[in-house]
């Protein structure tokens, strides 16, 4: 069975949406909530397997619930279910969301997504991923144009393994420099560590990492 928790500040949407989910043979609805908050609450206490999370709720919205959630049990699955087409489509995406879809979907598109998010898929609506590819390269373009050329080359080398030593002696500098650079990466990148820089870098294309052969 798929247990899933359904977070929407419209009870006629919840009331809707479960009564569809209970009509499939394998999912299980654990619960209904109407604010971010009550979502967290109700993943604290049922550890589901996928929520569907909408956007713009009281007291806590979705995009702050979905970050909570993720990082507290990263192996929940969170489908965004809105009407919105906006930048909050690429908020949620970074957030951690499996899915985004909207809410004039057919439901046999819901439960499509539902199945392929738990099989380790990830799906954006058409309608809105050319938004999210134009809104992730621009944001890329604005963090590679905060980094000197320097830095990105101290970086590309956090990323392919190599210690404070060896960048200095592969860039002919001290390493009180690469120090002093590196302090300065994970400040614009607003990262605490070399491992957070170098998940960092790889995540949004800073650098491209070739694993040798």
């Amino acid at each position: 069975m798929i247990r899933v928790v359904v977070a929407d500040d419209h009870a006629l949407i919840r009331e809707g949406l479960t009564k569809l989910l209970e009509l499939e043979d394998d999912i299980e609805v654990l619960g209904e909530a109407g604010d971010g908050q009550g979502a967290i609450n109700l993943a604290r206490r049922y550890q589901p397997d996928v929520i569907l999370m909408d956007i713009n709720m009281p007291v806590t919205d979705g995009i702050t619930a979905t970050r909570v959630i993720k990082r507290e049990m990263p192996h929940t699955r969170i489908i965004a279910l809105t009407v919105y087409e906006d930048e909050q489509v690429v908020e949620m995406v970074k957030a951690g969301v499996s899915a985004y879809i909207l809410k004039d979907v057919a439901a046999q598109e819901l439960m499509t997504t539902i199945r392929r998010v738990m099989e380790g898929n990830v799906f954006i609506h058409p309608r809105v991923a050319s938004r999210v590819v134009k809104e992730l390269a621009t944001e890329r373009r604005r963090y590679e144009s905060r980094l000197t050329r320097r830095e990105k080359d101290i970086l590309d080398l956090v990323v392919k393994g190599n210690s404070n030593k060896e960048i200095a002696g592969l860039l002919y500098i001290s390493e009180k420099t690469v120090k002093n650079h590196l302090t300065n990466i994970f400040r614009k990148l607003s990262v605490k560590d070399r491992t957070q820089a170098a998940v960092y870098a790889l995540k949004n294309g800073l650098v491209k990492y070739e694993q040798n052969s």
